[in-house]
């Protein structure tokens, strides 16, 4: 048996924080397709599920002067997968640690093409689900908080938060070592959409990176 995902390094340029109308770079931490190899049957798969939101420090941007700064939070849980030839449904569930201690997951869907030996695309649709301990850390806004900036309080209830839809490409220019790219447009959704602290609702980004294919058998 064996299990391998790509894993690298790349620039993200995104909103610079939730809600923001600003975009930036920063990094871009590549660390998946473990269910991505050629020949796996289709069926379920259960595989760990890693994520992390970088910090928020509020008095780099004016319109959070007065709010609480959010550390980097980092986010472990599982993801599950139904592959049918190249299209592959998940779910995934992950608890916060760090910067926020909220339940975070995703449920979404992905459609594969391989070009070539080389060369694979996919295009997918994702909703992403939050926790209230989730929002309130990025969307909600405490009385002092409230008092310290100026923006009205707010309390957001969990549940859908952003949609997405995405467009991924990977190009193997030398054995196991690959090129990975990503377009992202997200809509920040329900409570958190009316959140004061949210100046554009849309949040797209474009990611680049390379990333090495690592294998382990056992």
């Amino acid at each position: 048996r064996s299990f391998s995902f790509d894993a690298g390094l790349g620039v993200k340029y995104s909103p610079e924080y939730m809600g923001s109308d600003n975009l930036d770079a920063s990094p871009w931490f590549i660390l998946k397709n473990a269910d991505a190899d050629r020949g796996k049957p289709d069926g379920f798969s259960f595989l760990p599920s890693l994520n992390y939101v970088g910090k928020r420090d509020s008095g780099d941007f004016a319109d959070l002067r007065g709010m609480s700064d959010v550390g980097i939070a980092g986010e472990v849980g599982v993801k599950a997968s139904y592959r049918m030839g190249d299209m592959t449904s998940y779910g995934a569930i992950r608890k916060g640690f760090g910067g926020h201690h909220g339940v975070v997951g995703e449920l979404g869907a992905k459609y594969r093409v391989e070009y070539n030996d080389k060369l694979t695309l996919w295009s997918g649709a994702e909703l992403g689900l939050g926790s209230s301990d989730f929002t309130s850390t990025y969307f909600g806004v405490t009385a002092a908080e409230s008092a310290a900036s100026g923006h009205r309080a707010y309390d957001p209830e969990g549940g859908a938060y952003i949609a997405r839809l995405s467009i991924e490409a990977r190009y193997e220019f030398m054995p196991d070592t690959a090129l990975m790219g990503r377009v992202t447009y997200g809509r920040l959704l329900g409570d958190s959409s009316d959140s004061p602290l949210v100046q554009e609702r849309n949040q797209p980004s474009i990611s680049l990176g390379v990333a090495r294919r690592l294998n382990f058998r056992f």
